[in-house]
């Protein structure tokens, strides 16, 4: 592959990513089937928005593909490059979101993303990004063992341990809620503005985190999908979800850039979960395992450190 930036390799990679990990859900599932919307913006590009609901496995699953264009960056993406102001601009990803019905399974989300510009009399600027995090509401210290050495031996040919500790550190901090002080959940990796190494680097190390996702996350829904849970655990797992909705409203850059660019807002909040509860003043009771996740949300070496 030529290392000259080009978005048609990355575009043909992106459209097969959606279908395989369409069809590894769909087999995991076992009950439901994505529908799918097909859409077009009006300032030039479009995608296909994928939904599941109310499988045997997830409550709701959403994996998009889109990729869309304008003339004019919007604000969002222009405030930490103020040189790209006014330049034509593309941008074509996957994003995902899983709600699993079981408290036991984690929610997810993977995205992976190209984008470039060409401000005018200058060369293409170009950047990769994406990753993927965990949100547990029960954790268990196997499955997050598990998601953490998936994600730094994906790293291994791409910098090894040096890069996986920066874009897991990346992960930490960006999927924070500062009015809560806590993380999301127990992260993964993430990165944006990738383009050291150049591009034909780049690429293959968003193919290497688009294709590791469901190998990480697989076989945690498989351990965890028939564990046993009542009412109290299905009240924590909505009051918890709130948790996701208040970051991808407040907090998430990527939902700002969709919404300010046009894009189509039912895709784009299609990462909410279908059900959610807000209760004030919340506070678990001493010593329960819904207590326990709190020590969970945190910044720590999953590989290394012990058990909360």
């Amino acid at each position: 592959m030529t290392d000259q930036p080009d978005i048609a390799p990355v575009r043909r990679f992106l459209i097969g990513l959606q279908d395989s990990i369409c069809n590894a859900v769909e087999a995991l599932d076992g009950q439901s089937r994505f529908a799918e919307d097909s859409w077009q913006r009006a300032e030039g590009g479009g995608g296909r928005s994928r939904v599941l609901k109310q499988g045997g496995v997830f409550e709701q699953a959403g994996v998009g593909f889109s990729e869309v264009r304008g003339d004019t960056l919007p604000a969002s993406a222009t405030a930490h490059r103020p040189e790209l102001a006014g330049a034509p601009w593309q941008a074509v990803g996957v994003s995902l979101v899983f709600h699993p019905r079981n408290p036991y399974i984690p929610t997810t989300h993977m995205n992976v993303r190209y984008f470039q510009a060409r401000p005018p009399g200058r060369a293409p600027v170009w950047w990769f990004g994406g990753g993927f995090d965990l949100t547990p509401f029960y954790p268990f210290d196997d499955d997050i063992r598990h998601w953490h050495q998936l994600a730094r031996d994906l790293c291994q040919p791409f910098g090894g341990s040096s890069r996986y500790a920066a874009h897991k550190d990346w992960c930490d901090r960006y999927f924070f809620l500062p009015h809560r002080s806590e993380t999301r959940g127990v992260g993964g990796l993430f990165f944006d503005d990738l383009n050291e190494g150049g591009f034909a680097d780049c690429f293959a190390y968003q193919q290497a985190v688009g294709e590791g996702f469901m190998r990480a996350y697989a076989p945690i829904v498989e351990r965890r999908r028939d564990t046993p849970y009542g009412e109290r655990e299905r009240d924590f797992q909505l009051y918890r979800r709130g948790r996701y909705v208040e970051f991808n409203l407040v907090c998430d850059r990527g939902t700002l850039f969709g919404l300010q660019s046009g894009g189509r807002t039912e895709s784009i909040l299609m990462s909410l979960p279908p059900l959610v509860r807000w209760e004030y003043g919340y506070t678990p009771q001493a010593d329960s395992p819904e207590q326990r996740l709190q020590a969970y949300l945190r910044p720590r070496d999953w590989l290394a450190t012990p058990s909360a």
